[in-house]
């Protein structure tokens, strides 16, 4: 990915961050039928490694888990929100017209190695903590136990499980932090008047600290 100097998010805990809170991923993979990619929900362990390890599971029907080994390299991207800028929220186009629309994004990218994990014990640890984690929100949380056990179990012998040793993390947060203060602050309002506010709240955040740097 190419990250110039601005945009680059070099903070492991803050990609982490990202990466738990946008959890959909799609895992890129190039096996024995050539380039694939899937969309998956990944759970993020950080305390295996220092980068990082991913956890997933997919049904026994994809054929992925048989198209790719153990130990092959993958990637797994993670998109963190994006919004299309118009040149018009730039106070500085109204005086000398010198802007162009563009796109800005924030985007992890998780380079690893794969194990396949074929067995019960996985899955279940997985489903479950991406249970717990994401059924938090509810009034009421769902809980493995509550789906009867001969439901339950045929359930989770149909999936298999996915494991991502973290080797690389790259992280990329296109804000406008190369425009002046007024012209990122113009934008992030535009963008939160308009409901976009995973951009807008970040490109605000660009602007305060930019006004005072």
């Amino acid at each position: 990915m190419y990250i110039p100097a601005d945009f680059e998010i070099p903070q492991i805990d803050v990609m982490h961050q990202l990466i738990k809170q946008h959890a959909l991923g799609i895992l890129f993979t190039h096996g024995m039928s050539g380039l694939d990619a899937n969309h998956l929900p990944f759970e993020l362990s950080t305390e295996q490694s220092e980068l990082g390890v991913l956890h997933a599971h997919v049904s026994r029907h994809n054929p992925i888990w048989q198209d790719i080994k153990d130990g092959d390299e993958v990637l797994v991207v993670f998109r963190a929100g994006d919004a299309y800028i118009s040149p018009q929220w730039y106070p500085s186009k109204h005086e000398h017209h010198q802007q162009v629309p563009t796109w800005n994004y924030m985007v992890i990218h998780a380079y690893g190695k794969v194990k396949i994990h074929d067995d019960e014990r996985y899955v279940r640890g997985v489903v479950a903590r991406l249970t717990r984690t994401h059924e938090a929100t509810q009034a009421e949380p769902w809980k493995m136990s509550d789906a009867p056990k001969d439901y339950l179990e045929p359930m989770l012998k149909a999936i298999v499980g996915i494991e991502i040793v973290i080797t690389q993390l790259q992280g990329k947060a296109k804000l406008g932090q190369n425009k002046k203060y007024r012209d990122i602050l113009g934008a992030a309002n535009a963008l939160t008047e308009t409901g976009q506010h995973a951009i807008g709240d970040a490109m605000h955040q660009v602007a305060v600290s930019k006004e005072h740097s």
